[in-house]
Formats: structure tokens, C-alpha cells, sequence
């Protein structure tokens, strides 16, 4: 074969593996310098809270006269509606004057679709934007950003298909001075029978239940996908002391799993793409942002979009909660007197001379305060999911 004959085949074969689709869906993955037909881009904020055309920033002669708003307790504020047609909510950005952890979990967001009673999703604040266990910090990921520790971007898109609306409430007894925002979407997408609805659930359980796997979500009904998901962790450090917490397997029970789960990982700080404990870093769809190794106190995350997961019927997603001792940890947790319940199927006290008991590690059983809230997609625009839970429940312990 002549050097010509060889270019020239090599050359189609590398365009034949890089031709991209001749369709695209209109603004989310169209090509940056094409125009969508019938797309409209509409921006809401209390300079324009109605993002109605032609609308935006005539308070004070349109001079910066509400680039803000107090947000009182007990209050609602809708922050964007749409009565009908389809559109996208594209990004979301907020900063607040009061960002301590009773604000981050006390300011509720909720999100209805297509004219639905029942929200999608009803999250505190802070955990909706990737920052748990009501905490600021620098970081960055692909879906939610927050620059300097002091505002929360997301742009996980959400699509409608017949009218939105986003409130947030103050649910605590104290005034937000300040709350500002921005909710940037577009109006007019085509969204065909296949587009899924975004849902988000939070929880918390402090502290969780001794062998009793704690659940990022329960079981929903529905099609859809598992997008992923922002954890915060207490570690219990008065009954464990230094030991490791993070031994536990995450479980996600696909169409129709009871007892045992179609997949399930293989630890903790291995579900987010890391081993051997756990540390600060922040990557595009997995990272540890926030990792006080003295408090153990961390705030991980992780997004499902090179590896999607996919359902079908219906979805529930847990963690165990295992921890391991080592040679720090083992003399103080001997030394205690407490009880401690070896891992698994049955409930075998340690004993410190014989079996597991006289290795330097050890897989035991553990309760901590653990909280997350996960993100999906559903084919419907409301959920059966329980109700958030009450303020006290979200912020006792967090000071």
C-alpha cells in the first residue's frame, strides 16, 4: 500500500470516528455558533422577578434599584413561574448575607412542574447546591460551583413541558437581609415524550440506625435516571474516637431488587473514586470539598454522567454503615468499655482476644450523623416521596 493510498484511508477512518451527530437538540448541545429556531432566552431576578420581555431593572430609573430582596421568616417568594409551554431552567445562582448553617438549611427551595401541587423537589438550600452540614467552601464540579465560599451556581438542566414555578422559603424565625439570585432558562424547547423531569430528596439521620443501611433515596416508582448525589457526614468521634468511618457499600436497587442490589460498590470513599480514607480534593463528577480530619467532618459528592444509571420500573439507593478500627483507634475503643458489633449478618460483639477481635483492623458496625440529597430524573413531574423534614431535624447538631 502506497504512503498516498495510507493517508488517505487513515484520514477517513479518524473523521468516521469523530463525525458528530447532523442533529442536535436545540441550546443544550447545539454547536455554540448556531441559533436555535423558536428558542428564547429569558432571565428572572428581583430585577425582573416575572422575566417578562422588556421588563427588567426600571426600579429607580433602572439604576441598580433591586438587585436584591429580604427574604423575612416564615416568608415564600416565587423567584421564577411560568403558567405554560415548555422551556428549560439552565443555570441558577444565588448569594445570601446570612450563610450560616441555620440559613443554609433553614432556606427551602422548591420546584414544581407543568402545573404539579406537589413540588419535585423541596431541599434546604445549601444541600440543593452541593454544600452540606451547612458549610461554605471553594469549589467546583460539573454541575454546581461555588467560586469563593460565598455564592451557590447550579447548572443541572431542568426541563418543562407545560409551565414552572421555583419559590424559597425562610423557614426559620430569623430575617434574610439579603438574598440574591438569578434563574436563567430558556422557552420554546421541543422537549419530546422522552424528556425526564429534574427531582432532588433530601435526608438526614442523626444519628443513623446500628445496621440499618441509611438511604439516600427511598424506593421510587417511575422511569427515569439516577443522576447522583451530595453527602455530609458527623462522624461520631465520643464512641468510635479516630476510627474510620467509611467502610460502608453503597447499594442501588434497580427494577424490581429486594434483598440483594444489582449494583453495589465497594466502600465509601471508593463510591466517589478515591481509597484509603478520605481527604480534600474537587473534580468534575466526584470530590471531597470539604474534609475536617479532626472533626471528621466531610462533605463528598458524585455524579453519574459517563457511567448513567438507568431505570426502568422503580430505584432505591443506600449506604451501609461499616466502619474499621485500626492500631490508633483500637486501644481507645478497648479501652472505653463500650460495645462494638462486628460486620454482618449477625450481631457479633467484638471480643478484643479472640477472632477479628485480635487483628489491628476490624470491620464493625457504626452510627453517625449522616445527610445528602440526591438528584434524578423522572418521568413524571411530582414524586411519592416523603416531605422534607422539619427545621430542627435538618439543623440540630450542625453547631
Amino acid at each position: 500500500m502506497n504512503a498516498r493510498l495510507f493517508t488517505a484511508m487513515l484520514s477517513g477512518l479518524l473523521c468516521a470516528a469523530c463525525a458528530k451527530p447532523t442533529t442536535v437538540s436545540p441550546a443544550s448541545s447545539a454547536e455554540v455558533y448556531q441559533l436555535p429556531a423558536d428558542i428564547e432566552t429569558r432571565w428572572a431576578d428581583f430585577e425582573n422577578p416575572t422575566a417578562a420581555k422588556g421588563q427588567g431593572g426600571q426600579t429607580k430609573g433602572g439604576r441598580k434599584g433591586r438587585p436584591s430582596s429580604p427574604i423575612n421568616a416564615g416568608e415564600t417568594r416565587v423567584l421564577a413561574e411560568e403558567k405554560s409551554g415548555a422551556g428549560t431552567i439552565r443555570r441558577f445562582w444565588v448569594t445570601l448575607s446570612d450563610r450560616t448553617p441555620l440559613m443554609l438549611r433553614g432556606m427551602r427551595l422548591d420546584f414544581y412542574w407543568d402545573g404539579s401541587e406537589k413540588p419535585a423537589a423541596s431541599v434546604p438550600l445549601g444541600d440543593f447546591f452541593c454544600t452540606g452540614l451547612g458549610r461554605t467552601y471553594a469549589f467546583e464540579n460539573e454541575y454546581f460551583s461555588s467560586p469563593e465560599g460565598r455564592s451557590f451556581n447550579c447548572c443541572i438542566p431542568m426541563p418543562f413541558k407545560n409551565g414552572m414555578r421555583v419559590t424559597v422559603t425562610n423557614t426559620t424565625k430569623v430575617n434574610m437581609s439579603l438574598f440574591f439570585y438569578d434563574i436563567d432558562y430558556t422557552l420554546g424547547d421541543p422537549h419530546g415524550p422522552d424528556t425526564l423531569y429534574f427531582h432532588a430528596y433530601f435526608h438526614r439521620e442523626n444519628p443513623t440506625t446500628l445496621r440499618k443501611d441509611y438511604e439516600f433515596l427511598p424506593k421510587i416508582s417511575g422511569k427515569g435516571r439516577f443522576l447522583g448525589i451530595n453527602i455530609g457526614v458527623i462522624a461520631d468521634t465520643k464512641q468510635y474516637f479516630n476510627a474510620w468511618w467509611g467502610e460502608g457499600e453503597i447499594k442501588l436497587y434497580l427494577d424490581g431488587d429486594t434483598q440483594f442490589p444489582t449494583l453495589c460498590g465497594t466502600g465509601t470513599e471508593d463510591y466517589i473514586g478515591t481509597g484509603w480514607f478520605l481527604g480534600p480534593y474537587a473534580h468534575r463528577y466526584q470530590g471531597c470539598p470539604y474534609a475536617d480530619k479532626d472533626r471528621l467532618q466531610f462533605c463528598f459528592y458524585r455524579f453519574h454522567v459517563p457511567d448513567p444509571v438507568y431505570f426502568r420500573k422503580d430505584l432505591r439507593v443506600t449506604m451501609q454503615q461499616i466502619g474499621c478500627w485500626t492500631p490508633e483507634s483500637k486501644p481507645k475503643m478497648v479501652a472505653s468499655g463500650n460495645k462494638y458489633i462486628l460486620a454482618g449478618a449477625e450481631q457479633t460483639p467484638v471480643d478484643w482476644t479472640q477472632g477479628d477481635g485480635k487483628s489491628d483492623y476490624g470491620l464493625f458496625e457504626r452510627q453517625d450523623d449522616w445527610s445528602s440529597c440526591a438528584y434524578f430524573y423522572l418521568d413524571r413531574p411530582a414524586n411519592d416521596l416523603p416531605p422534607l423534614q422539619t427545621l430542627d431535624q435538618r439543623v440540630n447538631g450542625l453547631y
